[in-house]
């Protein structure tokens, strides 16, 4: 029972009133929209790396260049971007090697106060073996 309703529905609503003639509209974007702004590495940075607050700056740069890119002021956008990765390559660097510089020294420093400790008990041990001879 219910088909016949469905059909008689279609029917009455499936002609258009207006014949108009269909427009449509067609969106062109040019490859030039698709600067990269550097966000996800710019806030790895400030996370991560964020020696010397270079990551922080990046982050900054980054957002001014996403900022001027949704204006539509790409050669602002590009500016931004291109400050913004070269404080990422900085604030990489200046962390790799701050981080290794911090593990040298931790090691170096484990095995100086090991060497140190053991002369002190050398020494200690030299002087009970003469009191108790």
């Amino acid at each position: 029972m219910h088909l016949p309703y469905e059909e008689h529905e279609v029917a009455v609503l499936g002609v258009p009133h207006n014949p108009a003639p269909l427009t449509s509209t067609v969106i062109h974007i040019r490859s030039e929209t698709s600067v990269p702004d550097h966000i996800v590495w710019s806030l790895f940075n400030t996370i991560f790396m964020n020696w010397c607050c270079l990551g922080f700056i990046a982050y900054a740069y980054s957002m001014k260049s996403r900022d001027r890119k949704m204006v539509g002021d790409l050669t602002g956008a590009q500016a931004y971007a291109s400050t913004a990765k070269c404080l990422n390559i900085w604030a990489l660097i200046v962390g790799i090697i701050t981080t290794i510089g911090f593990i040298l020294l931790l090691v170096f420093g484990s095995v100086m106060i090991y060497h140190v400790k053991q002369r002190r008990y050398n020494t200690y041990r030299k002087q009970v073996t003469k009191w108790q001879i």
